[in-house]
């Protein structure tokens, strides 16, 4: 069985801070991160205002990626053999019934990825592979790294240059594999390698292999003959392959984007069409929808879960419905941009930021911006240059006042309401033991996935600063893994993925105390494994708001192999209930904090 680390992994204390939210002010940051098709920069914009913020150099003219935390963008100069990381400026932590916002100003980190042509840039579980077409080489490097100004990566070696990709995935690498035959054209599949380098399992067939994309906790890569589907399976990756419908007509996709909240693909196939791909149906996986004509761009909507937008050459933004796999509205922006010519002309490009959709203009110099309610024009930035390609990055959030915070939470006795909010001394802190957490627990995720929890979504919008579909979107990151439930019995802890289990005892590895930007802090109770499946994570950290000996109604677990790099990432959390509460005792127990 292979556990899903909670994101190399994970970690963020989750704290309720109903009472002192009332010291908090409500903050909304966006901002864009726009190139020009020509000139080797980085142009950040202050999506709420209109300002540009900064403009960073670059080695040569770029495609950009952002993380899924937000927290960092980086430029991908293929000409130039460079890869550039930018820290976005902005950040966040949860806290239960809100989250913190962090807003500072976005900055070169320092971290350059130098070698020959490098092309696809994919992340995995927060950490990044780039692929170097001109070496055959994927390098990867983790966002902590990034962000700490650092250029340390891990290398892996296919065997031949190729217009390839790397997906680092758990201890395991995804490489494509080329072809032989023909080394200037696409790769013929994909093999899984291990951390020693070596190859674990027979190559999976994809021919023609070009996109992948994430959605949920399904990978894949598009091939000629239909999709790789990735999952964790017993040990290594499981890999399917999923073929296209015979009701579709010839073609394929090359580019496929995943779907945020709502779990699907979507994926280009042929120039005037797209396709919607269910990854789990038994059935009816595809659906085809026609455009008006050819495709220029399309992006998915991560925050209104259902909304995907394709961009047209005559100039027009569709709003397509991924529930429905129709087309609901469309909305004329620009002149027409022909594809015909080469493909890298500059063309528009398609971000998502917060309530408007963004759209660039580059032979007019300025960004369209569009309200994603009502899909009518709100406005344009005008951008020197030519903008072209584009990634949004921001999201709302509360900024405290630290004293007032701080003297708010003293204010109250008993002294528990003071350390639940992250306000205690270190005197007070003292060990526990594994049977602070005894019983069987179950994982919250799939309530969110079923709908369970959109009550809990609800109530949160109507006394937040997010709607509910935006709250579903940043749970469905936190909340994710395929570990559905927990048994803790003694120095045992039992992982069930699938119903299968995997088993190994831990002895007490300490306590950390984490102390966060707004001055509240945290505890990690750490375990280290002594024996039982070599599958199993070597350590556990648990946290439920309490820091002395006593029993958890709820906790956060967070696992893998390194005990360091637990306790620095903030992106995911799983989260267990006791096995015993059933769906509706959950949600009122969710909607009491």
């Amino acid at each position: 069985m292979k556990l899903k680390f909670a994101s190399a992994t994970a970690v963020a204390l989750v704290l309720s801070m109903s009472a002192g939210t009332a010291h908090a002010e409500d903050v909304t940051a966006w901002r864009l991160f726009v190139t020009d098709r020509e000139q080797p920069k980085v142009t950040v914009i202050d999506a709420v205002k209109g300002e540009v913020l900064d403009t960073f150099a670059l080695k040569g003219p770029a495609s950009l990626y952002r993380s899924t935390s937000g927290r960092t963008v980086f430029a991908v100069q293929g000409d130039a053999g460079s890869v550039t990381s930018i820290s976005s400026g902005i950040s966040f932590d949860d806290h239960g019934d809100h989250g913190d916002i962090d807003v500072e100003a976005p900055k070169l980190t320092g971290t350059e990825i130098a070698g020959e042509k490098p092309s696809h840039f994919v992340e995995h579980d927060g950490v990044f592979a780039a692929f170097f077409d001109g070496e055959g080489v994927g390098r990867i490097i983790s966002e902590k790294a990034a962000l700490e100004g650092k250029s340390e990566f891990r290398e892996v070696k296919t065997a031949a240059p190729q217009h390839g990709v790397a997906v680092a995935y758990g201890s395991h690498v995804l490489l494509s594999v080329p072809n032989k035959e023909k080394p200037d054209e696409l790769p013929v599949g994909i093999g899984t390698v291990d951390a020693t380098g070596n190859q674990v399992d027979e190559t999976a067939a994809c021919p023609d292999l070009h996109g992948e994309a994430s959605s949920g906790n399904i990978l894949a890569f598009a091939c000629a003959t239909g999709l790789l589907v990735v999952t964790h399976g017993d040990g290594a990756p499981e890999i399917q392959h999923l073929p296209y419908a015979d009701s579709l007509p010839d073609g394929k996709s090359t580019t496929l984007i995943g779907g945020r909240g709502l779990q699907y693909f979507l994926g280009n196939y042929g120039p005037d069409k797209v396709v919607l791909i269910d990854p789990t149906a038994k059935s009816d996986a595809f659906r085809l929808i026609e455009l008006p004509t050819r495709r220029v761009h399309f992006a998915v909507d991560p925050i209104r879960a259902k909304f995907a937008y394709v961009f047209t050459e005559d100039g027009q933004l569709h709003q397509l419905d991924v529930v429905s796999g129709t087309i609901t509205q469309s909305l004329k922006l620009t002149g027409p941009y022909s594809m015909e010519g080469h493909w890298n002309d500059p063309r528009p490009r398609v971000a998502v930021a917060g309530d408007k959709v963004v759209v660039t203009d580059p032979l007019k110099g300025v960004l369209h911006l569009v309200d994603a309610a009502t899909f009518a024009k709100a406005g344009e930035i005008a951008v020197e240059g030519k903008p072209y390609n584009i990634v949004a990055v921001g999201g709302s959030g509360k900024v405290h006042d630290q004293e007032a915070e701080k003297d708010h939470a003293h204010s109250h006795d008993p002294a528990v309401q003071q350390i639940y909010k992250g306000y205690f001394e270190d005197g007070q802190v003292k060990d526990r033991a594994l049977s602070d957490w005894a019983g069987e627990w179950q994982s919250v995720y799939p309530y969110l996935q079923d709908g369970t929890l959109d009550p809990v979504m609800a109530h949160k919008a109507e006394g937040g600063d997010q709607s509910a579909d935006e709250y579903r979107a940043y749970y469905e990151i936190g909340y994710r893994t395929n570990v559905e439930r927990i048994k803790i019995d003694g120095d045992t802890v039992t992982f069930f993925e699938g119903g299968k289990p995997l088993e190994a005892r831990y002895v007490s590895d300490g306590h950390e105390i984490l102390t966060y930007k707004k001055g509240n802090r945290g505890v990690r109770f750490i375990f280290k494994k002594t024996e039982g499946d070599a599958a199993a994570p070597e350590y556990i950290q648990l946290s439920d708001h309490k820091i002395a000996p006593e029993a958890a109604d709820h906790y956060h677990l967070y696992w893998g192999n390194d005990r360091a790099a637990l306790l620095e990432e903030v992106t995911n959390w799983p989260t267990y209930y006791p096995s015993s509460l059933n769906a509706k005792e959950i949600v009122s127990e969710m909607m009491a904090h």
